[in-house]
């Protein structure tokens, strides 16, 4: 089956950047220009650049045209995403190291964020998440054992602590922190980064219709990830 024409435009202007050929804030041709090139039409190539644009490997500046954008890896700060559907939405490979899945008794700081009693047991897991080889996020998580009980039962090679929550207890609301912090000697040993460089966490609990499910930290380093997010408001008068 031949390849779709939007998919061909893709591949290329991936390749380009991943080959070093087109840096950052490199010009891409225009749509039309890409149309030409591919022999397809002018929405083909738009759509290329879009979809690519969406997930952060593009970035368009309405007047001047489309650029390759920062090679830091990217995600929203309004949207919760799957890390491994980001990563492979790149084109790049993803894989997972698993640190820690057990039972255990939870200090008084995690006990106010998962919204239950100190010393109460409940299920954690941390989780180191590597793009291209490079680790990208540990995530260390809490999770409510009355609300996922199986939680523990799961392959997490296979598939995300974030996805399969998603699909026991569906998200119906969440609650981000992010701030600025300096990685301790084990965190800089398993991101593989100079010690103490900045590091971005984001503090993370989330609700299903039954209640708090789980509360995550996720470490990201500073020189590796940048959050984005667009808001868009009324502007019609009160």
């Amino acid at each position: 089956m031949a390849m779709a024409k939007f998919v061909e435009i893709k591949r290329h202007i991936v390749a380009k950047i991943e080959s070093g050929c087109w840096r950052e804030d490199h010009k891409l041709p225009s749509e039309n220009q890409l149309a030409k090139a591919f022999s397809c039409s002018r929405m083909t190539a738009r759509r290329a650049l879009t979809e690519l644009t969406e997930i952060g490997v593009l970035r368009r500046s309405q007047g001047l045209g489309t650029f390759v954008a920062s090679h830091k890896s990217q995600s929203s700060m309004l949207v919760i995403r799957d890390i491994s559907h980001e990563i492979q939405a790149r084109g790049h490979g993803y894989s997972v190291v698993l640190l820690a899945l057990t039972q255990r008794s939870i200090d008084e700081a995690n006990a106010i964020n998962l919204g239950v009693n100190e010393g109460c047991r409940v299920f954690y897991s941390k989780l180191l998440h590597v793009e291209q080889g490079v680790p990208l996020q540990i995530e260390e998580r809490y999770v409510d054992p009355h609300r996922v009980p199986h939680y523990l039962e799961q392959d997490f090679n296979q598939l995300t602590p974030h996805a399969y929550l998603s699909q026991v207890a569906p998200l119906t609301q969440a609650e981000h922190t992010i701030e600025a912090i300096l990685a301790d000697n084990r965190q800089c040993a398993l991101l593989q980064i100079a010690a103490n460089e900045p590091c971005l966490q984001i503090s993370r609990r989330t609700w299903s219709s039954q209640g708090v499910v789980s509360f995550a930290r996720l470490i990201h380093p500073g020189s590796r990830f940048k959050l984005d997010g667009k808001l868009f408001l009324n502007n019609e008068p009160n």
